[in-house]
């Protein structure tokens, strides 16, 4: 082999590594600090937020979302600012102090008089129980959601 060619081969090695870092660095970034919204969008003046409808209070149905194990114990979310959203991030109704929770990790939400469970493509996933949910799931009074190692739970 000429060494042109050992050296062609060196640098194209050398390039798809520093790739290969950069895109590292990248993940890292957007996990810790969450996506850049541009400015034009934060300033963007736009039409009042509508209200959301509120789901109709009904006996025995829950109030709020409540930490129950993890660090974040006794953290809670009322319901009627649905949907709630959990993570690591600024933005989430309940954030967690996890390291195995991502910035905008999972969202808890109405729909009529059930509420659902519903992971938004979180790495270490979401779970009921000891089964990982892939689609949004309905939840009950009472039903233990695992994100990373916090235990969530709807209450009254």
């Amino acid at each position: 082999m000429s060494e042109l060619t050992f050296f062609l081969i060196r640098i194209a090695y050398l390039a798809i590594l520093w790739i290969f870092v950069l895109a590292a660095i990248s993940v890292i970034r957007s996990d810790m600090f969450g996506a850049r919204v541009p400015e034009a969008v934060r300033t963007a003046p736009g039409p009042a937020p509508a209200k959301q409808k509120k789901p109709p209070k009904r006996r025995g149905s829950p109030t709020h979302v409540a930490v129950t194990q993890g660090s974040n114990t006794g953290a809670t979310a009322g319901l009627d600012r649905a949907p709630i959203l959990i993570g690591r991030g600024t933005d989430a109704a309940i954030r967690l102090d996890d390291d195995y929770v991502s910035t905008r990790h999972a969202r808890i939400a109405a729909s009529g008089d059930q509420w659902f469970v519903e992971d938004l493509g979180s790495t270490n996933g979401t779970y009921i129980g000891s089964v990982r949910i892939t689609q949004p799931t309905t939840i009950t009074l009472g039903t233990q959601v695992r994100i990373g190692k916090t235990i969530l739970e709807l209450r009254k």
